[in-house]
């Protein structure tokens, strides 16, 4: 069976990581002077990388052609990729030595006891045992009390990895003793260039306006955007195009937002009305084409502000792009209240053109 995109290429070292350059520049420079910390955590929006950096540092801290004659071990330079038993381990989601807890499914105290019995044991094949905690948040009061107690005085072969997409949900006494990495979404272009490098391998031919608007949908996450990309390829038999993406996707182009901005200036309400109606009649969410006008008049709002002083006036000024941000922000909160779906859009463009 083949696998999704994702997995296929996640990273395999530091140097393929996306986006999170400050985290990969940290972590290899305390393994590189031996300074390991016993306990991590790695906090931030979903598919930008939290667990898989985790697991690389899984591998680097046990990774065969390190030296082990020291606890911490010093990393020296190796052939990457590396090819040892233990990298390949990890590789295929079948290391030993690394144990990953699904904190929302497993979130009671009993799951940290067994946790905490089995930290005491040494790692079967390497020198460190490491546990990666996803959606730690999850846990419970009393499940947090008891990893407290382990991460105060953890046994010297072992390395906790904390993740969560919430990190204002972990109590101050657990955050007291990690080292805290925040990640960041990744960039559009990063995104891009990564979905553009995916495609190439698996010779399917994308349009680069198609590249732009996948990388822009996806939120700064990686992993949602490759998942994107998988849905296209099976769905488009060969060659992607903007089209494609935004019909399988449910994405509005670019040129719609364009479109609608100009109708407003132009106070030609019946047209842009039209457009609204053509869009939900189209299957497209109202919710998310009004959070995402919103971005694009941001975008424009920003562009004009970035101009120089001395630059010509535009036509459309920023009081009005302002005034018309605040007016499609309030209808997004009544959006979910509304009978009709598409009545606040309605609404929000009559109240912008007056």
């Amino acid at each position: 069976m083949p696998q999704v995109l994702y997995r296929k290429y996640r990273p395999k070292t530091f140097e393929e990581v996306e986006g999170q350059e400050h985290v990969v520049r940290t972590l290899q420079g305390a393994l590189a002077s031996g300074r390991i910390g016993h306990a991590y955590f790695f906090c931030g929006p979903r598919g930008t990388g939290k667990t898989t950096m985790a697991r690389l540092l899984a591998k680097e801290l046990n990774c065969l052609h390190n030296d082990l004659k020291t606890v911490p071990p010093k990393i020296k330079n190796k052939t990457r990729p590396c090819d040892c038993s233990f990298c390949r381990s990890v590789d295929d989601g079948n290391s030993l030595d690394i144990i990953e807890i699904d904190a929302a499914s497993n979130r009671g105290i009993d799951e940290i006891r067994n946790l905490k019995e089995s930290a005491t044991v040494a790692a079967p094949s390497a020198a460190f045992k490491v546990f990666i905690i996803d959606e730690v948040h999850m846990l419970t009061p009393p499940a947090f009390n008891a990893l407290l107690k382990i991460l105060e005085e953890p046994p010297s072969h072992v390395v906790f990895v904390l993740a969560t997409t919430e990190p204002h949900k972990v109590p101050d006494t657990v955050l007291s003793r990690v080292q805290r990495f925040d990640f960041k979404k990744i960039t559009v272009d990063k995104i891009q260039k990564k979905l553009g490098e995916i495609a190439k391998k698996e010779k399917i031919e994308i349009e680069d306006s198609a590249l732009v608007m996948l990388a822009a949908s996806s939120s700064g996450s990686l992993r949602d955007a490759e998942s994107a990309l998988n849905k296209l390829m099976a769905y488009s038999g060969g060659k992607i195009t903007d089209e494609q993406v935004a019909e399988a996707l449910g994405i509005v182009p670019h040129q719609v937002y364009e479109k609608i901005l100009e109708l407003i200036t132009q106070k030609n309400s019946q047209e842009a009305i039209f457009q609204v109606a053509h869009l939900y009649e189209s299957g497209v969410d109202m919710d998310n084409f009004n959070r995402q006008f919103v971005r694009y008049l941001r975008g424009e709002l920003m562009g004009i502000l970035s101009k120089p002083v001395t630059a010509p006036p535009d036509r459309i000024s920023p009081e009005f792009l302002i005034k018309t941000i605040n007016i499609f922000v309030k209808a997004g909160n009544e959006l979910r209240f509304s009978p009709v779906p598409q009545l606040p859009v309605e609404l929000a463009i009559l109240e912008a053109i007056k």
